[in-house]
């Protein structure tokens, strides 16, 4: 039996269920934050995430992995309070031995790669490369569709030697050309399809329309989904998220895409392939109990 690291405890890869793979419980400005603590509710922060992922555990999803890293405001103790009160396996981002003295131990590595491999870009891109080498944690990239950095992204990941499927090239739902995505999938990396609900990119209709397209190919088994959501986020004024992207929340995916997909004909075994069997073994990859 193989695990996955959470929050709580190791999990076993038949506990995981459905899995979205790249949501945010907590986006934060902390130099605001510190500079304006009139401002401040710790309470309200963490209750808004406790309410919002409980309404996600009810629509049935059992884990999420939250890939925030240093800089939007990362904080495993905040996010550990809110897993406390919800019934919902939660992933962080630090390998080793933990993230500082919490003893949270990460489940994967993540960086970014947005308009170009600048050497301070590539020297981050390697040193994740080499941290998969060493534990056998797997890894995530964010990605640009636009520039189709994925390709790059997996160059450098192919020189250092990591395996494909140890990649998850995240955002790349936001291509128009899926000849980009067939292109990364045919060279072995798992695709982020994330964003449903956030048309900035690409709008709603086309990344399903995008999406039936690569299941009606076969490509169910190279794809993982999710909405890129977050529960709390101060980087915006109050209410201006709802007001600009009202579609972009938690319950999107499973409200509204999942049953668009099946209209179009999608099976329940490529649901469960996207949601469940994917993130299982992505997850749980190098992982022994």
């Amino acid at each position: 039996m193989t695990t996955a690291e959470t929050l709580r405890r190791p999990v076993a890869a038949d506990a995981l269920k459905t899995v979205l793979m790249h949501e945010h419980v907590i986006v934060l400005d902390e130099e605001s934050r510190r500079n304006h603590p009139e401002l401040w509710d710790e309470s309200h922060v963490v209750a808004e995430p406790v309410e919002k992922l409980t309404g996600l555990a009810e629509l049935g999803v059992s884990t999420i992995v939250d890939p925030t890293v240093v800089g939007p405001g990362r904080d495993v103790t905040r996010v550990a309070r809110v897993n406390a009160h919800v019934d919902i396996n939660m992933f962080v981002k630090d390998l080793t031995e933990g993230v500082a003295d919490t003893g949270v131990r990460a489940g994967l590595a993540k960086c970014a790669l947005e308009e170009s491999l600048t050497p301070g870009v590539e020297r981050v891109i390697r040193a994740v490369a080499r941290a998969h080498l060493a534990t056998g944690a797997p890894t995530v990239v964010h990605t640009s569709a636009p520039h189709k950095t994925g390709l790059v992204a997996q160059d450098v990941f192919r020189s250092e030697g990591v395996d494909p499927d140890a990649r998850d090239l995240d955002h790349s739902g936001d291509a128009d050309e899926l000849d980009y995505v067939r292109t990364l999938i045919d060279q072995g990396s798992y695709m982020g399809m994330v964003r449903f609900g956030l048309g900035l990119y690409l709008p709603g209709e086309k990344r399903i329309a995008n999406l039936v397209r690569l299941l009606d190919e076969g490509l169910a088994d190279r794809l993982m989904l999710s909405d890129d959501a977050s529960c709390h986020s101060d980087w915006l004024p109050p209410r201006t998220r709802e007001q600009v992207a009202p579609s972009w929340h938690f319950a999107y995916l499973h409200q509204h895409v999942l049953p668009a997909l099946r209209r179009a004909g999608v099976g329940e075994e490529q649901i469960t392939t996207m949601f469940v069997d994917n993130p299982r073994r992505f997850l749980t990859r190098g992982r022994p109990s």
